[in-house]
């Protein structure tokens, strides 16, 4: 335990979990997008979608996404920077079953045309979990250096991103796997104790059979 989880994050806002947390949603998204956003539909759930206009939600996920931290002292302001910044936004509510209270559901679409759906949840503190990418179940804080594979689920992968890992003396902290189906969708994400260097991650990505790689760089 660290000071933080005592105190709670340095931020701007009313609060940590539908404020602080929501602005890491936000730029947690980004990150993961892997490229400036020019769209993002940001349907809020739960506490988020009844009490989050109050607390600055929608602002704050706005802000995480024009890549905002919490402690940015632009975070009101930022449906006006979106403008700017070329930001197209929408913002609902959206009734998710047994989803987390403080949730939030973003489409998103860059500038490069790449789009990621991401379901996340901000667990307080101004912590949060990734709950959910591209309809594939996932459990992720967003804390760690974290690299997402989406490939087609066949033998060999798994070992091609471990062993890549491995030759350049990266440690896995943790890593999870998530299918919809035997012989479908997959997803595999790894959370590091280094960096990934960009060159390994674009290695993964040329694999045969690999679909998408996302990098979360911390």
């Amino acid at each position: 335990m660290n000071v933080f989880d005592i105190l709670g994050p340095v931020m701007v806002g009313p609060s940590s979990s539908h404020t602080a947390g929501a602005v890491r949603i936000g730029n947690i998204s980004r990150r993961l997008l892997g490229e400036k956003p020019v769209k993002a539909d940001i349907l809020l759930h739960g506490s988020f979608a009844l009490t989050g206009a109050g607390h600055g939600t929608d602002k704050a996920i706005v802000a995480g996404l024009l890549g905002m931290d919490t402690d940015d002292m632009r975070i009101p302001k930022s449906m006006e920077i979106a403008g700017k910044e070329g930001l197209d936004f929408k913002i609902g509510t959206i009734n998710l079953k047994e989803a987390h209270p403080n949730s939030a559901l973003l489409k998103l679409k860059g500038e490069r045309g790449r789009e990621l759906e991401i379901l996340a949840s901000s667990v307080g503190g101004g912590k949060i979990n990734i709950e959910m990418i591209d309809g594939i179940e996932t459990s992720f804080s967003g804390d760690h250096p974290a690299i997402v594979v989406h490939n087609e689920d066949r033998p060999g992968h798994v070992a091609d991103v471990t062993a890549a890992l491995a030759h350049h003396g990266i440690n896995i902290a943790t890593l999870n796997l998530y299918r919809d189906k035997r012989g479908g969708y997959a997803v595999m994400v790894v959370e590091t104790d280094q960096p990934i260097p960009e060159n390994i991650v674009k290695w993964i990505g040329q694999r045969e059979g690999i679909i998408k790689v996302t990098y979360l760089n911390i």
